[in-house]
């Protein structure tokens, strides 16, 4: 299973909260450019609809994939009164020939997008890890070289943890307390649940520039 929060932030405050990750986090940035393609079953495969998600890598060399299945949120009193959402979710590498294999399980694409922007992987009472992309969709299936922003001038951040049945609520407390840290640039909230920009953004990104000289 996996813990996930998630927020937006105003492109233009993106290089501050790039600078406040660095020095939080203690390791280098990297590239992301994923092609996400949401496959969905068709009724005669079961009676509840299946969804899944197949990842393409476009910063290897070589373009890696995976397969994705995300479950639906843990529920109950304790799940309610977290502010971190905790769901099942499984994940394996695939090769290229992953989208041929599941249109023949009888999977259909529902819509595809790419996100394009840079991650951070590191320890922090978890294994935690915060992405910061833009949502590009295609104007022509597969196109990703002709992708254009579907909100222009706001990115998606996520901060994800991996986690057990056993020790979830450990991990549910550690991104809770990383994503504090953010708070004067954005609010992290559980996905679905929206929250806009944070009316403190621009000064605390003011703030950061200064601080970290702009640099990167």
């Amino acid at each position: 299973m996996e813990c996930v929060v998630q927020g937006i932030i105003e492109t233009q405050h993106v290089e501050a909260l790039e600078i406040l990750l660095q020095g939080l986090c203690g390791v280098h940035k990297q590239s992301l450019r994923i092609h996400e393609l949401c496959l969905k079953s068709v009724p005669n495969l079961g009676l509840v609809a299946s969804e899944i998600r197949l990842l393409c890598d476009l910063e290897q060399p070589e373009p890696t994939w995976t397969v994705r299945h995300v479950g639906g949120p843990m529920r109950g009193a304790g799940a309610e009164q977290i502010s971190v959402l905790v769901r099942p979710m499984l994940e394996s590498k695939v090769n290229k020939n992953a989208l041929r294999l599941f249109n023949g399980l009888g999977y259909k694409l529902d819509h595809e997008q790419l996100r394009v922007g840079f991650a951070f992987h590191f320890q922090r009472g978890a294994q935690i890890t915060v992405t910061v992309s833009s949502i590009n969709k295609m104007l022509k299936l597969h196109a990703t070289d002709e992708a254009v922003p579907v909100t222009p001038g706001i990115q998606l951040v996520e901060v994800t943890a991996p986690a057990s049945s056993e020790n979830y609520t450990e991990v549910v407390a550690s991104v809770s307390s990383f994503c504090e840290y953010l708070a004067p640039l954005l609010h992290l909230s559980k996905p679905g649940v929206s929250t806009g920009v944070v009316p403190t953004a621009a000064a605390a990104a003011a703030s950061l520039m200064s601080d970290g000289g702009g640099t990167k």
